[in-house]
Parts: C-alpha cells; structure tokens; sequence
C-alpha cells in the first residue's frame, strides 16, 4: 500500500516538475516577443444576428460596414439553415451579395461554413434536418460543405476557409448530438475541391487547441474579456497576453500549425440578456468605447497579426436605433483613422 501511494506521488511530482519546465520555458521564449503594431483588423459579419437580433437589414448593415466603417477584412459565415431551407434547395442570394461586394472593394474575406458556426444557437441546423439519424445528417453537413466551397472558390476575394467553429468547445451551445470529429471530414472534403488556407478554431480562454490547430492550415482562437455566467455574474478574465503567447508557444510545437489569428475578439456586451433586452447601462458594464480600446491594447500585446472583431451589427444598432454612435465611431477610427 505504501509502496503504491510513494509511486503515485513520485509520478505526480514529476508530473507537475514537466509541466513546470514546460511552462518555464515557453515564458522565457515569448516574454520577450514584441508588441505588434500592425495589427489587421477586420469584422465578422453575422446576417442572422443582424436580422434576427437586432431587426435590421443585414444588406444595408453590410454596406455600411464596408463603406462606412471601412473594413476591408470580414470573416463571413455560410448559414446552412438559412441556405439551405429545404433539402437540397439552395438559396445563395444574402451570402453572393455579401462575397460580391466584397470583392467589389478588394476586400478578403475568410468564409466559415458547416454546422456549428458564430453565434447563439451555435449549431445552425435547418429544421428537416432535425428528423435525421445523426450518421446521415453528417453526411449533409459535409454535402453542404461542399456546395459552398463549390459556390465561392472562383471568387478571388476568398483567402481562406474556416471550417465549423470551436467545434472542440463542449458544454455551449445548442448542438444535441453533435459529433466534433466531423471537422475531419469537412476538411478533407474542402481540400479536395480548393487549396486555400483551412482554419480552425478554438475558445481562447477555455479551449485546449491542440486537437483545433493539429486539423488546420491556421489556427484561430477567440479572445474575451468580460463575460456573463449565469452562476456567479460577471466575470473578468485574469490571464493577461502572455497566457495566449504561452499557448501559441506550446500549440506550434504540438502541431505544424506556424499562423494563428484572432477570429472572434469581443466588441459587444456579454450580459445576463440578450443586448436588445439590456439597459445601456446594463451592457456598459461588459462593453463600451474604453473597453474597446482596451480589447485592441490587449490583442497587440498578444503578438497575433490578424483579429476580427465581434459585434459590428450591434454597433450599428446603437448608432441607428439607440441614437448611441460612439462604438461604431470608435471602431472606425481602427479602419479609416
């Protein structure tokens, strides 16, 4: 008995000195990483939470995100349960609009496409796929997967593919049955029809990233700062930027993954409700204009060089329908000075 519990502890000792030089080590290699300056920001631009939050129009929020607040990087989302509405009935109008005028601008554009995408529910299935035994609606996922890459790859505005969205994330999100490795066989399938960079991604705070970055060309993390849980309230998160550096340090050593890119960086209120159903001062409490700024110093800090923010249909409706512009304006001084 003794014998067992002394090599039990000599294993987690030496357990714990492993993960000390690890650690050790990898905050020796990026403490002295510079700042970036040159960051390339740009939006996610989510036309469900345009229209079905927010009750605007996404075509014109889109125009204006483009024209108005001058972003010329957008992360843009293939919405299966909006295209395709009925089984093998593709409806491309919003998301053609959307890659057209894009490429109108020069603008590049990182399309995420699959199942599990940004925004609340997370998993964006149409209604008849919800009758599907759960090996057949895959099947439709990685159907669907390719028509879109079938649909967009001639489109030079396209730089890269985001394959589903923290789909190694477990425990948020309406996504009954969900199967995560699914991931696997939508990459193959995009690597059969087009070569362009594959991006996968991962909760930055919560996330492992290695099981993410090991599937993908790219690696793409999400970065927050202020969130609301339903058990405690608000919660500031207390990891500062080393903690990604010593992440991305450890990640490209467990995988050949050498970019990684912030495709989620919060720009809007994470509150108890959602935003339309919270007071002004309700969500300055996890977002307002020094917050933002804070969100850019932050990232910089990280050493990333690519960032797409989270929020622009809500700083939109602030300027619109709350008479409140100051998040838009602030943001557009990142995009046009």
């Amino acid at each position: 008995m003794w014998r067992l519990l002394r090599w039990l502890l000599r294993v987690v000792g030496l357990a714990l000195v492993a993960l000390a030089l690890v650690v050790g080590v990898a905050w020796w290699q990026v403490r002295t990483v510079p700042d970036n300056p040159n960051v390339q920001f740009g939006v996610t631009f989510a036309s469900k939470r345009a229209a079905d939050l927010y009750g605007l129009d996404p075509k014109n929020v889109y125009l204006a995100i483009l024209d108005d607040l001058g972003a010329r990087r957008l992360r843009l989302v293939a919405y299966w349960d909006q295209i395709e509405k009925e089984r093998g009935a593709y409806d491309w109008s919003l998301l053609d609009f959307q890659v057209e005028e894009a490429g109108k601008r020069n603008a590049q554009v990182l399309l995420a496409t699959g199942w599990r995408l940004p925004g609340w529910p997370e998993c964006h299935a149409p209604g008849w796929a919800g009758a599907l035994a759960a090996a057949e609606r895959d099947e439709r996922v990685v159907a669907f997967t390719r028509a879109v890459v079938e649909r967009y790859r001639s489109s030079k505005a396209i730089w890269a593919w985001q394959v589903e969205n923290e789909p190694y994330l477990g425990g948020f999100g309406e996504c009954p049955g969900y199967n995560a490795d699914l991931v696997d066989r939508e990459a193959k399938a995009v690597r059969e029809l087009d070569d362009r960079a594959i991006v996968v991604t991962d909760s930055g705070e919560l996330g492992r990233w290695w099981r993410a970055a090991r599937r993908a060309d790219i690696f793409g993390t999400t970065m927050y700062r202020t969130v609301w849980d339903r058990r405690i309230g608000y919660v500031h998160y207390p990891m500062g930027p080393i903690f990604f550096r010593i992440k991305a340090w450890i990640v490209k050593r467990l995988t050949s993954v050498k970019r990684i890119i912030v495709v989620e960086l919060q720009g809007e209120p994470w509150g108890p409700k959602q935003n339309p159903e919270l007071s002004l001062e309700e969500m300055a409490k996890s977002m307002n204009p020094e917050k933002l700024r804070d969100m850019v110093r932050f990232e910089r800090d990280t050493g990333f060089d690519e960032a797409y923010f989270w929020g622009a249909e809500w700083w939109y409706w602030m300027k619109v329908k709350q008479g409140k512009p100051e998040m838009w304006e602030e943001a557009r001084e990142l995009f046009v000075g």
